[in-house]
């Protein structure tokens, strides 16, 4: 075997996979009658609400169920719990606790998968609005009679809805309450998830979350979709609100033409560096394929679900739930000290290799890459300081496979394999 694979293929073991968390945040649409006034929730509306939302969870099954718009009492929250969740022979989801410290009819809540996650701990941040809620889980893993496990944080937002500068600087407003508890609590596995509102990525509030000042603190979109979201057929894919061409009975008319509702996540999530890693390849809007600019769920014909599936969602809601899959990992026992930086490379390469990193602290890395005969055709290198960055190079060489090595002051060494 040739010295740098052997070498790749050692680090590669470094971790062990342990399983997968199906995260799923959806805006629910009014999970309650205090509703407004162009709700119609007499008669059968929360039974029907309960049906058409039992059918989705029945299809999807996630681990974590992260919501807006439910129904900021108690008997909202425990109503989704037994009607739905736990229904059709389920008995295993738990919720985690409410808080609605803002006020208002509707609050967020997270339920989960108790054979696979335990509720941990919860904060809140009050904002103008409603609510932000964080809830740390841990994994059930095989390492946890020892105290070994993986943590990971959900953190739901239902921010400031409009279009006006208002909206937009009180938008900004929530999410910098967010990111300065976040600086408080530490460094951790951080999803931030919700009904954001926003209409495009220069918005204040995004720019924060993406370019915070304090790079450690920066969250991440696990599939990259960074312009201006609102009706540009581009960005027709991720698009997520309205389900509904025209408005009425809750629903909000105009097709499918904006990106409202995020997953994203901290560094640490996105690297995999605290034993748990997003897969941004699962990342995606239930029942969007991208031929809807300002369409309906239905129409035009819609074959990504079963008929019964794209039924109840369009009944049910105006937005589309968000999925995304997490990779446990855990360390096995040979692993030596680790560095202390982690790296993601986009593969495969073009004309431009794009490598983005977190730094846990100050350090001088070396870049080097290298043919698969072990032949070092390039060499540059960066200073880098606490947190979040992206480099980027020319990469002029034929199409081939290839190794980067990235090695630090103390000769720590990351290696990743290259594809051109």
């Amino acid at each position: 075997m040739k010295p740098f694979l052997a070498l790749l293929l050692c680090l590669a073991f470094q971790l062990c996979f342990a399983g997968t968390i199906r995260m799923m945040q959806y805006n629910l649409m009014y999970y309650t009658t205090s509703a407004p006034s162009d709700c119609n929730t007499s008669g059968n509306y929360m039974n029907a609400k309960d049906e058409n939302l039992k059918t989705i969870i029945n299809y999807t099954l996630p681990d974590v169920f992260c919501v807006n718009e439910i129904g900021s009492q108690t008997a909202w929250i425990d109503r989704l719990l037994n009607n739905v969740m736990n229904a059709d022979g389920r008995n295993y989801y738990a919720r985690c606790p409410l808080t609605n410290f803002s006020g208002g009819s509707i609050a967020n809540m997270l339920y989960y998968d108790s054979r696979k996650l335990v509720f941990h701990s919860y904060f809140y941040v009050t904002t103008s609005v409603r609510d932000i809620n964080a809830y740390k889980m841990y994994y059930q893993s095989d390492g946890l009679a020892q105290g070994d496990t993986a943590f990971i944080t959900f953190c739901i937002a239902h921010l400031k809805a409009g279009n006006t500068e208002t909206d937009r600087n009180t938008r900004k407003t929530q999410v910098e309450r967010l990111t300065t508890k976040l600086e408080q609590v530490g460094i951790d596995n951080y999803v931030f998830s919700g009904d954001f509102n926003l209409y495009y990525a220069t918005e204040p509030a995004y720019q924060h979350l993406l370019f915070n000042n304090n790079t450690a603190f920066r969250f991440l979109d696990p599939i990259n979709e960074y312009g201006y979201w609102n009706r540009n057929p581009q960005f027709a894919k991720v698009h997520t609100q309205s389900t509904h061409t025209s408005s009425g009975n809750c629903f909000a008319g105009g097709g499918l033409d904006d990106r409202f509702d995020f997953i994203l996540v901290s560094p640490t999530l996105f690297y995999g560096t605290k034993k748990v890693k997003v897969l941004p390849e699962t990342y995606h809007a239930l029942g969007q394929d991208g031929l809807r600019l300002r369409g309906s769920l239905l129409s035009p014909a819609n074959h990504t679900l079963p008929a019964e599936i794209l039924q109840a969602m369009y009944d049910f809601s105006d937005h589309l739930p968000v999925i995304c899959d997490f990779e446990i990992t855990e360390p096995v026992k040979i692993e030596e000290n680790r560095p202390a930086f982690f790296v993601n490379v986009q593969n495969p390469i073009k004309d431009e290799l794009f490598i983005q990193l977190f730094a846990e602290k100050e350090a001088l890395l070396n870049f080097e890459v290298f043919t698969i005969e072990g032949k070092r055709i390039d060499w540059f290198s960066a200073r880098v300081s606490v947190g979040n960055y992206a480099l980027s190079r020319r990469f002029d060489f034929a199409p081939s496979f290839y190794i980067l090595k990235i090695t630090n002051e103390q000769r720590e060494t990351i290696v990743k394999k290259l594809i051109k």
